[in-house]
């Protein structure tokens, strides 16, 4: 085991050194230091869709990042191969997914033994006669990326719309297919956000576009065989903090406009049979107050947390009549108990709701009588899919737990019967009776009691000799589910503890633990990390120095500044195109996510008291000059327009200039986006990385998985 007194070698290589060219920066009377705000190409917009116009100089220095990092990592090589077997081992690479019924067909996905990208086909019930619709393997071609957005059927099954991005960037082209035929139609549409809702007719569909920044800003309709440049605006929004969604509701009859930011939102329903119809605003946004409609025939239900239902209510309203003073109360609020999703099907109404970080999901029969779906597990994760059917008795519900595969089944919501359609499989052999799953509780400064998931091995000591993998998000009220993954267990079957922290800023115990995670309450997020990391070694799990800890995209905010707080408690940080730079980014209303995020993070441009809660935090501003800090592995994409490539470039960059330690490496990923490669093996080889380097850092590369044979 690596500790302090063992110090990890690493190869003699000399790190990139990035130039320093100082831009001054004042902010409410108060002046910061950017010295690598030139990484950032002013030209960012053109290199979304076509990164090959990157500038020279930040392309030669991203690219002698690339290297530095394969240099410092390349005894590394055998054992990313040797996890990525191990993962990969765990796939069952010719698996397909349990059939939806839609009318006549029941549609499926299914991947091919080495298939990179899923199958999308189905089977006319009637004659079991199965067809391809889009075979993702054969369309990637010689994209460098490639990633699918939709494959979706015309109400009467004629056609399909199809979707994909060639750059990483998320500017979706659609298509539309004849099912039976493949034949590809003229209709093409470009910069859009990848989905469609068709109207009734087959013939026409809604889309959103997105603008140059990123944004999806309009709504769009198109007839099919006509031009795309004439096609309609239905509905565009000039706020640039509210985004588009766009849907149908479960029962089919309407098309549903999203219009929403962090912390309202506002729909409009358009008949599915009626396209050419003026949206029809539902109830008018309202500042702070969400609300998410679905209709049952006469009635709109409506998921809401208007006025004092923190954690949510149902109310429904009659159709034709769906302003606010006619919502009646269907599902009362309870406090700490929050209803996560809901959906109308014909004869039952049925809701996710979640308490103390433990899902259950109740189904209705719209008369007040409610029947639970409990799981009695100390962390699970659970719950159920809409499928494609309004009327039907049947509810798809998908069960599972960190040592437990995934199972899918069929409940009968007539008569609570269970059929098991797919047990997740596992072909290299996986025994859940060796491993121990826990909730434990940390405990915050503040007396807050913060859940952590533990997996492990049974006979992985409890004696503070472990190594330890701290993952957490925190951010935007996300709930990360205590699930079954295979990629964590090459390191827990090699003597790893992995701890998933459900700390505040996430909704794992209602929203209200997001609320308190959240603008001025912000630190309670990472010192609710670092009170979960401290927790581990009290109770001789790890010890200091001994823990890794990872997160991606906000999740990277929170190690970045969770090291920052207490460097010498952690052994590594694995920051996956990691959200560090966040007084400059949310400081800058032309990138794309940044006036929607001025409501969970603050506005540091017109609030002096916001910018102070973020440059409390902000990683990149807070790096301890002259201070140790554990070794750093960062991630970015080139075309990432979530978190700019230049974020982890300028963290990594100043880290090397003010702290000491390290090393602090970047993988900079040139053809890819904020999600890295889109193809399932490729994605092992991205999580290799990571894992490799933790390994490396425990001093872990020999140490062989326990066998999971009988």
């Amino acid at each position: 085991m690596t500790s302090e007194n063992t110090p990890v070698e690493w190869p003699e290589a000399t790190a990139p050194t990035a130039r320093k060219e100082p831009v001054e920066i004042t902010q409410h009377d108060i002046t910061r230091t950017d010295e690598y705000a030139w990484i950032r190409d002013d030209n960012w917009q053109q290199v979304l869709r076509d990164p090959s116009v990157l500038r020279e100089d930040v392309r030669e220095y991203l690219e002698a990042e690339v290297d530095y990092y394969e240099t410092m990592t390349a005894d590394l090589d055998g054992l990313r191969q040797t996890l990525v077997a191990e993962m990969r081992g765990r796939i069952k690479e010719d698996d397909t997914s349990v059939p939806v019924k839609d009318g006549p067909y029941e549609y499926f996905t299914r991947f091919r033994e080495g298939g990179n990208y899923p199958i999308f086909g189905r089977t006319l019930i009637e004659t079991g006669e199965e067809q391809v619709l889009y075979d993702g393997d054969a369309e990637e071609g010689d994209s460098p990326f490639f990633s699918i957005g939709t494959v979706s059927n015309s109400p009467d099954h004629e056609l399909i719309a199809v979707s994909a991005d060639r750059l990483g960037s998320e500017y979706y082209t659609i298509n539309v297919r004849n099912a039976a035929t493949g034949e590809q139609m003229a209709d093409e549409i470009t910069s859009t956000d990848g989905g469609v809702a068709w109207a009734a007719d087959s013939g026409s569909f809604f889309y959103i576009e997105r603008d140059d920044n990123q944004r999806p800003k309009r709504v769009k309709y198109h007839v099919l065989g006509t031009d795309a440049a004439e096609d309609p605006v239905i509905y565009e929004e000039d706020d640039n903090a509210f985004f588009l969604g766009l849907g149908k509701s479960q029962s089919g009859d309407y098309i549903m406009i999203y219009v929403g930011d962090q912390i309202t939102t506002e729909w409009y329903t358009i008949p599915a049979d009626d396209p050419t119809a003026d949206p029809a605003l539902f109830a008018p946004r309202q500042q702070g107050e969400e609300y998410y409609p679905d209709h049952h025939g006469d009635w709109w239900y409506v998921r809401t947390n208007r006025g004092d239902a923190v954690d949510f209510e149902i109310v429904r309203t009659p159709v034709g009549e769906t302003a606010r003073e006619n919502w009646e109360t269907v599902v009362p609020y309870e406090e700490g108990t929050l209803i996560s999703s809901m959906t109308t099907f014909a004869d039952y109404l049925v809701w996710s709701e979640r308490s103390d970080a433990k899902p259950a999901i109740v189904i209705s029969d719209y008369d007040g009588n409610e029947t639970p779906i409990n799981f009695d597990q100390p962390a699970f994760a659970a719950g159920y899919s809409s499928g494609r059917e309004y009327d039907t008795d049947t509810l798809r519900v998908r069960y599972e737990s960190p040592s437990q595969p995934e199972q899918t089944f069929d409940y009968n919501m007539a008569t609570g019967e269970r059929e098991l359609r797919k047990t997740q499989e596992v072909p290299s052999g996986h025994n859940p009776d060796l491993y121990v799953v826990e909730m434990l509780t940390a405990v915050a400064d503040d007396g807050a009691e913060i859940p952590v998931m533990v997996l492990r091995l049974k006979d992985t000591p409890l004696d503070g000799s472990a190594p330890v993998l701290l993952y957490g998000y925190g951010s935007y009220g996300a709930y990360i589910p205590d699930s079954f993954s295979t990629g964590i267990l090459p390191l827990v079957d090699r003597g790893v503890i992995y701890a998933l922290a459900h700390i505040r800023g996430g909704s794992a115990k209602g929203q209200q633990w997001y609320l308190d995670g959240k603008l001025d309450k912000k630190m309670n997020t990472f010192t609710d990390f670092v009170r979960a990391g401290e927790m581990l070694v009290e109770k001789d799990y790890t010890s200091r120095g001994d823990i890794v800890i990872y997160g991606g995209s906000a999740g990277g905010l929170l190690v970045g500044a969770a090291v920052n707080l207490q460097p010498d408690l952690f052994a590594g940080v694995l920051g996956a195109v990691p959200f560090v730079d966040v007084i400059n980014t949310i400081s800058d209303e032309t990138l794309p996510l940044t006036p929607p995020e001025w409501l969970e993070w603050g506005n540091p441009i017109t609030s002096a008291d916001e910018y102070a809660w973020i440059a409390e935090y902000s990683p990149y501003d807070n790096i301890r000059e002259g201070v140790a800090y554990p070794p750093v592995l960062a991630t970015g994409g080139l075309t990432d327009y979530r978190v700019t490539y230049w974020e982890p470039a300028k963290w990594i960059a100043r880290l090397r200039d003010r702290a000491e330690g390290g090393p602090f490496l970047m993988r900079m990923n040139m053809e890819a986006g904020h999600g890295g490669s889109a193809a399932r093996f490729e994605r092992l080889e991205e999580r290799a990385h990571l894992y490799a380097f933790a390994l490396k850092l425990w001093g872990m590369e020999e140490a062989e998985p326990v066998s999971h044979s009988e």
